[in-house]
């Protein structure tokens, strides 16, 4: 199965330093993302009903850009990466999602970004 890259783009009324904390610390990474999740250096074990996968950041520019590659993955070229960015126009953060799937999974893993990205909102406060 052909793996695809998309891209998907979220507004926040959240600064990007808030953001950028739920998306590096533990305590905030479970309000939204994951069950539980172990941080040693640059990897991340992240668990889900049990099941635990390992995420490697590779780039970060603090408040700005993580990327970060699975330590499974079988394409060296996949990463998945947020972008922070304010709007000049509405003041608002700007959150840039970018991700693979499998081609005809692309619609699922987004429709499973929505839906996380909708709790991160929640506990952002928008």
């Amino acid at each position: 199965m052909k793996r695809v890259q998309f891209e998907m783009e979220f507004l926040f009324k959240a600064s990007p330093a808030i953001l950028y904390n739920f998306l590096t610390t533990p305590s905030c990474l479970v309000r939204w993302f994951c069950d539980e999740v172990d941080i040693d250096d640059d990897v991340y074990t992240f668990y889900w009903e049990g099941y635990a996968e390992k995420a490697i950041l590779v780039e970060h520019v603090e408040e700005e850009r993580l990327r970060f590659k699975w330590d499974d993955a079988d394409n060296e070229d996949e990463y998945f990466e947020y972008r922070l960015s304010k709007s000049g126009v509405t003041n608002e953060t700007i959150l840039e999602l970018t991700d693979y799937a499998d081609e005809d999974d692309v619609d699922d893993q987004k429709h499973l970004w929505q839906s996380q990205i909708a709790e991160l909102k929640k506990e952002t406060g928008g």
